[in-house]
């Protein structure tokens, strides 16, 4: 068994279809299929269905690939480890981001590190919460930026900032007459909001345990499409403080604290706890401090940053 095989099989499962997967792995189709009947072989299993249209894996290939990907995902990490002693900054990060982050971070993030660590390559996978755990778990992303905290025996959270929320409200709503908002009072009527993004894991929102059927809930899509529903529609929406300076100036009356206690969320990078490429990652999230306001970094990290 070589790491080349797993990574043909990886690539198969990838695609779905040996001719597509040997073009991504720069080798001639008889190659990768020779070598994963090796492996098949020498394993004593079958792990693809080869009658399948489009080629899937067996229930047993399944498990296969699952272990490939984190062998994978280690014998990498070991190359890096070794880059990182010898005080080599680059290599290749992949990187999931929660959708209600990415808008504020990554165009910013993008050319921090390309201007500071032109040697690191950054790939970047948007997705929900639940699907960024999940492919953190197989290994298939390096590190994750999302809210936490998730709660996971096998996932390493690592603050990096704090942000407040604030309510937009509609001008034509009851809301819009009061100069502050009292967090334990908000109405559930009229609201507007990302499921995924106020309530994960019991929620921060004190109403996100009544908001059941009385709020309009935006289950796909972006904070600035919440803010586009309350211009057209009425009602209120709750937004992050990153996402004030993206709205235009008139928009900016539409603006009110919420208060008693204002409710913030906390945004952490997470990893396995097998994850070894400190520097990296250190790299990446000073990369990130330095594309948001200071008062909202951790205090902890700004003063001893990341020991694995």
């Amino acid at each position: 068994m070589t790491l080349q095989q797993l990574e043909y099989v990886v690539a198969v499962d990838k695609y779905r279809h040996f001719v597509k997967a040997a073009e991504s792995c720069h080798v001639t189709q008889s190659t990768l299929s020779s070598l994963i009947q090796k492996l098949e072989l020498e394993l004593d299993v079958v792990i693809f269905d080869r009658n399948a249209h489009p080629t899937r894996p067996t229930r047993m290939g399944e498990e296969i690939i699952k272990q490939a990907k984190i062998l994978l995902f280690n014998a990498s990490q070991l190359k890096e480890r070794v880059l990182s002693e010898k005080g080599q900054e680059s290599g290749s990060l992949h990187l999931g981001i929660a959708s209600t982050i990415a808008p504020y971070i990554l165009p910013k993030l993008f050319k921090q590190l390309a201007e500071t660590h032109p040697d690191i390559h950054l790939k970047v996978e948007e997705a929900r919460l639940t699907t960024l755990v999940e492919k953190l778990e197989r290994a298939e992303l390096d590190v994750v930026l999302m809210a936490s905290p998730i709660h996971h025996d096998e996932l390493l959270e690592i603050p990096v900032y704090r942000e407040q929320f604030v309510a937009y409200i509609s001008p034509s709503d009851a809301l819009y007459q009061k100069e502050d908002l009292a967090l334990d009072h908000l109405p559930t009527e009229n609201l507007w909001v990302l499921q995924e993004g106020y309530c994960p894991n019991n929620g921060i929102f004190s109403f996100c345990s009544r908001i059941k059927g009385n709020a309009a809930i935006y289950e796909a899509g972006s904070i600035d499409t919440l803010v586009k529903i309350v211009d057209e529609n009425g009602g209120y929406t709750i937004i992050p403080e990153l996402h004030v300076p993206l709205l235009k100036e008139r928009q900016n009356e539409h603006i009110r604290p919420i208060l008693n206690p204002i409710p913030t969320r906390e945004v952490s990078l997470i990893v396995r706890k097998d994850y070894v490429r400190e520097r990296l990652l250190n790299i990446l999230a000073e990369s990130i401090c330095k594309v948001i306001p200071a008062h909202m970094i951790n205090p902890h990290l700004k003063k001893f940053g990341i020991k694995l």
